[in-house]
């Protein structure tokens, strides 16, 4: 492990920000924390940096702080600057023995390479967000904790930044919080989601995935989708009926083997059109919400 802590306590006077946190984290691993707001993150990612000092506990990190970063999730920086005098002043501080063209590899990694030479005073709050991830990788560092990297940022933004969260697997260990569920589903192999200063669950992604999520299915069906649904909703084995469009149902079941030996009849016997009929695969967004709630 990479990182570890037992019993990470932090206490501001009266109010208990982490409660026990026993985190262990993997080598060359993406490991995502999600978590409603005040849940912890922020608050863990800091003692983790060294930014902040727990009230208990302990944290044992295997790499120096030296090979550490930290990308806070509003990074600020002297407005008179260029995007380019950034994160060339983050390489000369923190990485002087790499490249000077590792410069421009990371501006354009971040999506910066026509606003490299524009002072950051003009940036926009995604091309801040996206300038902190390049200021961060540029000293190609071990450990990379990132306080919500995605968050300002548009589509077009969003993908960069997943992209090069996702290339840096297995080069470095990455730490990120984020409430884009979605995100976290995609670029992390490992998740832990925090719920009041707890860790309430840790692991493999597809572990977590895996037997949680309420079981369902995808209905297509040539409107109206009503009669049908009314039908389902009175058979025994059937836990739920959403209309999630003018041609569509999300039908929670109590099995996914009993549904695919029952449903097709019902919808038959209720005289629908079927166009198609799918089950669900659970994503973190279901089993988060069972979680949490």
């Amino acid at each position: 492990m990479i990182v570890e802590t037992s019993g990470l306590t932090k206490r501001y006077g009266s109010h208990t920000a982490l409660d026990g946190v026993d985190l262990a984290v993997t080598q060359g691993s993406v490991f995502g924390l999600v978590g409603p707001n005040g849940a912890g993150k922020t608050t863990l990612l800091g003692i983790l940096s060294g930014l902040r000092r727990p009230t208990a506990g302990d944290v044992h990190i295997t790499v120096p702080r030296r090979r550490m970063a930290l990308l806070p999730d509003t990074p600020q920086f002297d407005p008179w600057l260029t995007g380019a005098e950034v994160v060339g002043l983050a390489r000369t501080l923190v990485a002087p023995r790499v490249p000077r063209q590792r410069i421009d590899e990371v501006l354009s990694d971040a999506g910066l390479a026509e606003a490299a030479n524009r002072r950051v005073g003009g940036y926009s709050r995604g091309m801040l967000q996206r300038l902190g991830l390049a200021a961060t990788v540029i000293g190609e560092p071990d450990l990379l904790l990132l306080d919500e990297p995605a968050s300002a940022l548009d589509p077009a933004g969003r993908r960069e930044v997943l992209d090069l969260i996702a290339h840096l697997r297995g080069q470095a260990t990455v730490i990120l919080s984020s409430h884009i569920l979605g995100d976290v589903q995609e670029v992390c192999d490992a998740v832990g989601v925090m719920r009041a200063g707890r860790l309430i669950f840790q692991g493999a992604l597809a572990d977590l995935l895996v037997g949680r999520a309420v079981p369902a299915y995808r209905v297509h069906l040539r409107a109206p989708v009503e009669p049908a649904a009314d039908a389902l909703r009175a058979e025994d084995w059937v836990t739920s009926v959403g209309v999630t469009g003018a041609d569509s149902l999300r039908v929670g079941v109590r099995a996914l083997a009993e549904a695919e030996l029952r449903l097709p009849g019902a919808l038959a016997a209720a005289g629908a059109r079927v166009i198609s009929l799918a089950p669900l695969a659970p994503d973190l967004e279901d089993v988060y919400l069972e979680l949490t709630a």
